[in-house]
């Protein structure tokens, strides 16, 4: 018996009365692991009606006990689309299958190989320890990358890894998408569109683009969008029917358009949307500062990236009367403007998150707001939520708190500039730093040349005590077995036309450590907050990892010669990943290790947070990029009013419950993930056309780079700046002849023993960019 059958079993006992989720695990004797799973399944189990939670987090099937209680109005489920036009229900119905056949998700390598991630009973993905059906090319039928598929398994066939299994595609139940985004080729008489995405298995025939209704007609070389016809034989060519001329291919804007129809992102927002928007204040009104703490007085300023286009959080530094230090953690108040249920806020639910990408936003509230009345940029006064931390002289906290605050910060400073206020005593030095590009940030700030002597000295003695602080905070979070996981960025800023210009490496410094700590701390105290009040609230939760996928990874290290202990421990993880912080492939290694992890997700239940390492945790510092955290300060405001004495009038209450949490909490998930994929998709753009342009340079710049594999026909590196991987091929060594050693770990030339071996380095020139296969391809340097 599965476990939603044992807790139907349990729900359906004549002696049962309604039980709180924890109670039920008890009863049911599951472990830590299956409670988890527990929470899943009672969620499943409200969605589709079959229960509901009565007496506050209690479970009772909705058949028992009478007609459901009253509850107030929600609106309907929000459910995420995908980004093709045709879109799939959420759950589809299983269809009637062989007693041999499996249904599940099929997605492509761009060798034509692909495996299928198999589906449970329920139409969920299948248990995700037991490894992925393969697939070769030659058995995949039509599918096509994110098709749901039926297949069947080859029993006498094993694949490479224990347990892996080899089968078939025997059908497809249902197209991914129903548009696909690539480049129009002419090829004699025929007409072809070559996917944008490399793993996409074949090109697709279209007409003459003279017969479409296209305006201009599309041309080759052009980016455009193809509705796919049915494809119903692998015999057949498969075709479709031109819908949109987005530009040309690898044009900035053309690539642009092209992200934004694979992931559905909507750059425009509904009319009612901004008739809503408009109608709001241009700045705050006097009237609007009422019920809040007026800290415009109080030094208050912002600290972000240099291309920020909105600003949410700020910091306040206050020292007491009795030698303590105040520290207030300002975010701005959205909720304030965004009304549950108005459009505005319709909008930005269905939006879930802004998407940030290479050189652009997608907002997920209007501009007014997001860059405007409640983006905190200097010198205007602002409405934020605030949490206040008091530290004692030793820097140990001792007091919280929590209101409605009016700021108005003295200064917008980016992480350079912060590090330097850290780091230099020069003030000249400071000053000597330059402004972002307008053209990059919402909001430049005042030059620090145009400060006085007074008032950067200052700036330099709030930073300097806030980072006192910060640093107690952060060592006692590793102390206590936080993972430390920051990993280097690299960052591509783009020209006033919107090409890659420039790569920079971000490295987590002194700055970015600043405002993690007390952005961590605030988001801690908030959802400690929320729990020991018993409010209906969205927790950041991050599950304990798969110890199966940590064995996995531990296998994986041994081959680079990284030898561990029980990664299931949390201080043996601890050790590992200061061992990468020296390895030479630790950024690769540690990428390995976040995909061994579970990923972090929304959810109604304080599940906590194993890689912070924290019990209470929730996102609430990042109101206008995030839904979550709008729906967090409105349960703030619920607590103000109910606990700290503010009148009912001041806020504006969403109603929610636990039911609607949860469905806000898987909805905003899909749509975190689905903006994840869309950021990386255009950093590999973007990638590509700033080592595209690198070939047009004299001389070409050198990068340094070190060898992550070794094989015969050349190696493989990642640059040490970027990240950015490539390929050295042996053609491209034309000193000598190469051949590969017999452990397969160098390469060694024949005559003058010049050795290319894995970890070693080197510096590297760009040879050649293909675009449609994004792959790059260097040499040594001269």
């Amino acid at each position: 018996m599965n476990l939603r059958d044992r807790l139907l079993a349990e729900l359906r006992a004549p002696d049962y009365s309604p039980q709180s989720e924890s109670e039920l695990a008890r009863a049911l004797g599951l472990n830590k692991k299956q409670r988890a799973m527990l929470v899943h399944e009672t969620r499943r189990l409200m969605a589709s009606g079959v229960v509901r939670r009565v007496k506050g987090d209690r479970i009772q099937l909705r058949s028992a006990g009478g007609p459901p209680a009253k509850e107030k109005a929600a609106p309907p489920r929000p459910i995420f689309a995908p980004a093709h036009r045709h879109v799939a229900p959420e759950q589809p119905a299983t269809p009637r299958l062989d007693p041999d056949e499996h249904v599940g998700r099929i997605q492509f390598r761009a060798g034509g190989s692909a495996f299928v991630v198999l589906e449970d009973s329920e139409g969920d993905p299948g248990d995700p320890r037991q490894p992925a059906l393969q697939v070769f090319p030659e058995e995949t039928l039509t599918a096509l990358p994110g098709d749901r598929v039926a297949v069947r398994i080859f029993h006498g066939r094993r694949g490479r890894k224990p347990g892996e299994k080899i089968g078939q595609v025997t059908r497809v139940l249902e197209r991914g998408r129903g548009t696909i985004v690539g480049n129009l080729q002419r090829a004699g008489r025929h007409w072809l569109v070559q996917a944008d995405d490399p793993r996409f298995p074949v090109e697709i025939q279209v007409e003459d683009p003279a017969r479409s209704d296209l305006k201009p007609v599309p041309q080759p070389g052009d980016k455009v969008v193809v509705t796919l016809d049915p494809w119903r034989s692998r015999h057949d060519s498969l075709t479709g029917r031109l819908s949109a001329r987005l530009g040309r291919t690898h044009e900035p804007r053309a690539e642009l358009l092209g992200i934004y129809e694979k992931y559905n992102l909507a750059t425009e927002f509904p009319a009612e949307v901004e008739r809503e928007a408009a109608a709001l204040p241009d700045r705050v009104n006097p009237s609007d500062r009422a019920n809040r703490l007026d800290y415009r007085e109080v030094p208050t300023f912002t600290i972000d990236p240099d291309d920020a286009k909105d600003f949410d959080d700020a910091l306040s530094y206050e020292t007491l009367d009795d030698g303590e230090v105040r520290i207030g953690v300002h975010i701005a108040d959205v909720s304030a403007y965004v009304r549950p249920g108005s459009a505005l806020d319709r909008e930005a639910q269905r939006r879930g998150n802004s998407t940030y990408l290479v050189g652009t936003v997608i907002p997920m509230l209007p501009e007014k707001l997001s860059n405007g009345l409640c983006s905190l940029v200097e010198g205007q006064d602002r409405l934020t939520k605030a949490v206040f931390l008091t530290f004692n002289k030793q820097g140990v906290l001792r007091h919280t708190a929590y209101a409605n605050t009016v700021i108005r910060s003295r200064k917008r400073l980016t992480y350079r500039q912060a590090f330097a206020l850290l780091n230099e005593h020069d003030l000249d030095k400071i000053r000597a730093l330059p402004l972002p590009p307008k053209h990059q940030t919402g909001s430049t700030g005042r030059a620090l040349s145009s400060l006085s002597d007074g008032e950067l000295v200052d700036l330099q003695s709030w930073i300097r005590a806030l980072w006192r602080i910060a640093l107690r905070l952060r060592r006692a979070r590793m102390e206590h077995g936080s993972l430390d996981l920051d990993m280097p960025e690299t960052k591509i800023f783009v020209d006033a036309e919107g090409y890659a210009d420039r790569l920079e490496k971000i490295v987590n410094d002194e700055s970015h450590q600043l405002i993690e700590e007390f952005m961590l701390a605030a988001n801690e105290a908030v959802a400690r907050l929320t729990r020991t009040h018993r409010l209906p609230s969205l927790y950041r939760v991050h599950d304990e990892p798969d110890p199966e996928k940590l064995e996995e990874y531990h296998q994986l290290l041994g081959t680079f010669g990284i030898h561990t202990g029980d990664l299931t421990r949390r201080e043996e993880l601890v050790k590992l990943i200061k061992t990468l912080d020296a390895h030479p492939q630790g950024y690769t290694l540690r990428t390995q290790l976040l995909r061994s992890l579970r990923k972090a997700g929304y959810r109604a239940a304080p599940d906590g947070h194993f890689g912070l390492a924290k019990k209470d945790y929730t996102h609430f510092t990042s109101p206008i990029r995030r839904y979550s955290d709008l729906v967090v300060h409105r349960v703030f405001d619920t607590y103000l009013v109910k606990h700290a004495g503010y009148p009912a009038t001041a806020i504006h209450s969403a109603g929610y419950n636990l039911t609607r949490i949860e469905a806000l909490g898987e909805h905003l998930s899909l749509t975190e993930i689905n903006s994840a994929e869309a950021e990386r998709e255009s950093v590999k753009i973007k990638l590509l056309e700033f080592f595209e342009r690198e070939l047009d340079r004299k001389p070409r710049t050198r990068f340094a780079a070190v060898i992550t594999d070794v094989r015969r026909h050349g190696f493989f590196i990642e640059l040490v700046e970027s990240m950015t991987f490539g390929f050295v091929s042996t053609d491209n060594l034309r000193d000598d002849h190469y051949t590969l050693n017999s452990a397969g770990t160098q390469l060694i030339g024949r005559k003058h023993k010049r050795r290319f071996e894995l970890n070693g380095r080197l510096d590297v020139v760009v040879e050649k960019v293909d675009r449609f296969k994004r792959l790059i391809d260097f040499r040594p340097a001269d």
